[in-house]
């Protein structure tokens, strides 16, 4: 018995079919991947702040800040070996792959967690020269610093200025008016720097000092509570369009992979904020520094355009007065 294959118009039609199926399933694949990286990364920030928590319970309710260097503490294994480790003060001032600051406080996370992962962001790449050079995890989770504190003491002289940014409520636990809106851990993406040609970033959301109050070794240290300075953070448009106020009103999926970013709570909680809810509560530079202007306005040291890889912004006085829970601000 002869069987009859398949004519050309019969293969040109499955093929079309399979076409179209494949077209409309391969975008829900890909929201189903987003999903679950979304999913992931909500755990890790929760991991991450109920390890911060953990630390403040073990430390008279004071959130980690302190400034220091400890041998074999880098998180890059290839810092472990006694060649990176054959002095007292090796990799503590640059490289800095045993320094135990904001910039590294992964590793006061790691006293509880015990697990790598979880300092990474499945939605973001982490620098490779920070964690090649200096063992950091950097371009993903980032610990607000507004709300510990900071210590610059390593290596400093005593009269140094900005040694000790106390936070403006006091660097514990207790001293959150809200912590279960207060974002203790935010995302802190990568920027690209024009001037050096790659990309730039930080493990830790710099607090801002008011140099106009002088600068002395211990200062106070307020949140980076402006809308404007965060704008260009997550949405499109580069040092160009900041400068201009063009753009900016449309997430960038390299900035905001996913349209937003993933807060971790002072109470141990965390959630996924879209770009746009993220900016919205977070008050404009006239609500909290009292001043408008171009990018530089408001400013003493870096400003709203400059890719940050910092651990001190300056600007004049803030008005912590105002109702914007979600950066620990609360009106009277």
């Amino acid at each position: 018995m002869k069987r009859r294959a398949f004519t050309l118009i019969e293969l040109l039609v499955v093929i079309a079919i399979i076409a179209i199926l494949a077209a409309i399933l391969f975008p829900v694949f890909a929201q189903a991947k987003m999903a679950a990286q979304k999913t992931k990364s909500i755990s890790n920030q929760k991991q991450n702040v109920l390890a911060l928590i953990m630390y403040a319970g073990d430390h008279d309710d004071m959130w980690p800040r302190d400034d220091g260097c400890i041998l074999n503490s880098s998180l890059n294994p290839k810092f472990k070996a006694a060649s990176y480790n054959g002095s007292a003060t090796a990799g503590c001032s640059g490289p800095f792959y045993n320094r135990m600051n904001a910039f590294s406080w992964q590793k006061w996370v790691m006293m509880y967690t015990k697990n790598l992962e979880i300092l990474e962001h499945p939605l973001r790449k982490k620098l490779q020269d920070q964690w090649d050079s200096n063992g950091q995890v950097v371009g993903g989770f980032a610990l607000n610093t507004s709300i510990t504190g900071q210590l610059d003491v390593y290596g400093n002289q005593a009269n140094s200025p900005y040694q000790y940014r106390n936070s403006w409520t006091g660097g514990s636990v207790t001293g959150l008016p809200n912590p279960s809106a207060a974002a203790l851990m935010l995302e802190f993406p990568a920027q690209w720097n024009p001037s050096k040609a790659k990309w730039v970033g930080t493990a830790q959301v710099p607090g801002g000092t008011v140099d106009s109050e002088g600068k002395g070794p211990t200062m106070t240290s307020y949140p980076p509570a402006i809308r404007e300075f965060w704008r260009y953070k997550l949405m499109v448009g580069d040092i160009t369009d900041c400068t201009k106020g063009t753009k900016g009103t449309t997430p960038d999926p390299q900035k905001a992979p996913g349209g937003g970013l993933t807060i971790g709570h002072a109470d141990g909680s965390s959630k996924f904020y879209s770009a746009e809810a993220f900016l919205a509560k977070t008050p404009t530079k006239f609500e909290y520094l009292g001043v408008s202007g171009g990018p530089t306005a408001g400013w003493t040291y870096q400003h709203d355009c400059v890719p940050i890889e910092v651990g001190n912004l300056g600007f004049v006085k803030p008005n912590t007065s105002i109702n914007y829970p979600l950066w620990g601000l609360q009106s009277q």
